[in-house]
């Protein structure tokens, strides 16, 4: 009977610790859209605007080829 209490009282314990245990919440979650991509964590967000692709035809020894930046 006393080994049944000295487990029980230990069980409480150990789920008392973890119900009051504080975590800080440092995550991060990113995203990836088609035309932009953005971040939120815990100090707010931010979205940033993919570039423009801007194609040019250039002559590369006397061939036309078009060039994708």
């Amino acid at each position: 009977m006393r080994y049944l209490l000295i487990i029980a009282s230990a069980l409480f314990a150990f789920g008392t610790a973890m119900t009051f245990e504080s975590t800080e919440a440092n995550a991060a979650v990113c995203a990836k859209g088609v035309y932009r991509a953005g971040c939120a964590g815990a100090r707010g967000a931010v979205v940033v605007r993919k570039p423009a692709v801007v194609c040019r035809t250039v002559w590369v020894n006397g061939a036309k080829v078009r060039r994708c930046t």
